[in-house]
């Protein structure tokens, strides 16, 4: 198995600053809507690592089974593409989302809610990597930019961040970079003392 098959695999979250609206639409229902993802924005991972999502990187995905929820809980279930309420669609800005609001669930109603307060305002969404680009810059650091995604769920949040195993992901990757441009360099060296002798 190919070092990057087991990162092609892996299940990785990533969050966002947003804003979401909250309104009640003509028929009554209670909605939270906003972007999910911002095209073209860099997302520092960490110490020379960067991320940006392409346009297009979600066309696939919207007409799978894409769950929306609470603090990536899977039992805070607010909408679901399949059922209808939760509607999915990529513009000029990025992934735009609307949840429509169960108001018999007491849990989704506390977060829409707090989401009207201002008080939850952030946003992850949580995917499999099926295509990126891998830039190395003049500077050693590495930025990858997302294109297609297997989308799993949408998230508001209350505190998003990476999570550990996705930066440790990223930082093997760098280090294999860096590994690969060492021998890469030295290849060269040898090549070059080999000239003069």
């Amino acid at each position: 198995m190919r070092p990057d098959e087991t990162r092609d695999r892996l299940r990785q979250v990533r969050s966002v600053p947003t804003r979401f609206e909250t309104r009640e639409d003509e028929s009554g229902q209670l909605v939270i809507a906003g972007y999910f993802v911002v095209f073209n924005s860099i997302y520092e991972i960490g110490p020379g690592m960067s991320e940006s999502v392409a346009p297009g990187t979600f066309l696939n995905s919207l007409n799978g089974d894409v769950r929306a929820l609470t603090n990536h809980d899977s039992t805070l279930v607010l909408g679901r593409t399949i059922a209808g309420t939760l509607k999915l669609r990529e513009d000029d800005i990025g992934l735009w989302g609307e949840v429509i609001i169960n108001p018999k669930d007491s849990d989704a109603v506390n977060t829409y809610e707090r989401v009207k307060r201002g008080d939850v305002s952030q946003c992850s969404f949580g995917f499999r990597i099926i295509k990126e680009d891998t830039e190395v810059k003049d500077d050693g650091s590495v930025h990858w930019t997302i294109r297609d995604v297997e989308l799993y769920e949408v998230s508001v949040c209350t505190f998003p961040a990476y999570e550990a195993t996705n930066v440790t992901a990223r930082s093997e990757q760098l280090a294999e970079i860096r590994a690969r441009e060492t021998e890469a360099w030295k290849n060269k060296q040898k090549e070059r003392l080999t000239k003069w002798h």
